[in-house]
């Protein structure tokens, strides 16, 4: 359990934080002392720095040099930031944004945008599904070479495609009455009843509909409506790693960005760090046990159980020495516009 910092020595270790976010440079107690107002001297500062030392919040690269914030500080930092009271300035300007894109990706795709724009950082989302899906409309068009389009929306306006390859061919016609057919039968349906319903009536009703369920069968057989909550994620913005001080050879920067591109991986961070509670801020500082390119990075984000059972996971990927208060200030503003999405 962290111990409780007295105030004063928590307004210095977030000037010795600020001013190295600033630098880059180790932070002597002098420019610390002269920074604040209340006539505190540096001798005073220094004995203060060095029990932070001891505490762990701060490191000292060479006997005669200032100190170093370490990532103990670092999250100290980010989570007194989380506190801190927002501004909802830009709140309506992101909602007039969002609610312009209906679906449950397309928010998602452009969340990952406002957060790059904002933070001048990395911008990570992940849009999953809910697990109970429901019909909206099914479409289905003929492709060369008997093949299918399946369009699956579901009430949320997520949009599912998938090609089946059929056995033998079929007409536009055809296809219309197999997508009428569904449609009027199954609109508002959650899709693993669906699958169940048309299990039940493939196996009865062969003699009234022999040729038409014969096509419905190899549809369904090829996937029609066999959907998961496979996860959508997106991410912008890696640009912005480049002239960052990460300490990494060309080599190595090169790996990072192969990283950034493995949208498994990308899941697989969101996964292992934004486990909080609807809407609690999460801050990671140093991403080393993620990927060794990693190690100087940081990671702000949240997760947001939405109406309906949607779930969203953004976050903000960028050096250790990023604006805190601004990104988790962005992060906060963007999933307070997504909550009041209506659905």
């Amino acid at each position: 359990m962290e111990v409780a910092l007295p105030q004063r020595t928590v307004e210095i270790l977030n000037a010795i934080v600020q001013s190295y976010i600033e630098t880059g440079e180790p932070v002597a107690s002098r420019t610390v002392a002269r920074r604040r107002k209340d006539g505190i001297s540096a001798a005073t500062v220094r004995n203060i720095m060095a029990d932070l030392t001891e505490l762990g919040f701060l490191s000292q690269p060479h006997t005669s040099a200032g100190r170093v914030p370490t990532e103990k500080a670092f999250r100290h930092y980010a989570r007194a930031a989380a506190f801190s009271r927002t501004l909802a300035v830009e709140l309506e300007r992101l909602r007039s944004e969002l609610i312009a894109r209906e679906s449950l990706q397309s928010r998602a795709e452009h969340t990952t945008h406002l957060l790059t724009e904002m933070t001048r950082n990395v911008g990570i989302v992940a849009a999953i599904p809910a697990s109970r899906q429901v019909l909206d409309q099914l479409e289905l068009v003929l492709l060369p070479d008997m093949r299918v389009l399946t369009v699956v929306v579901t009430l949320d306006h997520t949009v599912h495609n998938h090609v089946v390859k059929l056995r033998e061919p079929v007409t536009t016609d055809e296809l219309a009455s197999i997508r009428n057919y569904v449609n009027y039968n199954f609109h508002g349906w959650a899709l693993s009843a669906i699958r169940q319903e048309l299990d039940r009536r493939l196996q009865q009703e062969h003699a009234a509909y022999d040729r038409l369920l014969r096509k419905l069968t190899q549809l369904y057989e090829n996937g029609l409506l066999n959907i998961g909550a496979v996860p959508s994620v997106y991410m912008e913005g890696a640009s912005n790693l480049v002239g960052l001080d990460l300490h990494l050879t060309k080599e190595k920067l090169r790996d990072l960005f192969r990283a950034l591109e493995e949208k498994k991986r990308l899941m697989d961070i969101l996964d292992r760090y934004l486990e909080a509670e609807n809407g609690g801020i999460q801050v990671r500082v140093g991403l080393a046990d993620t990927h060794p390119a990693m190690r100087d990075l940081s990671l702000i984000g949240v997760t947001f159980h939405l109406p309906g059972g949607h779930t969203t996971k953004m976050a903000v990927l960028g050096p250790m020495r990023m604006n805190y208060p601004k990104v988790i200030s962005a992060v906060m503003h963007i999933g307070q516009a997504l909550q009041s999405m209506p659905q």
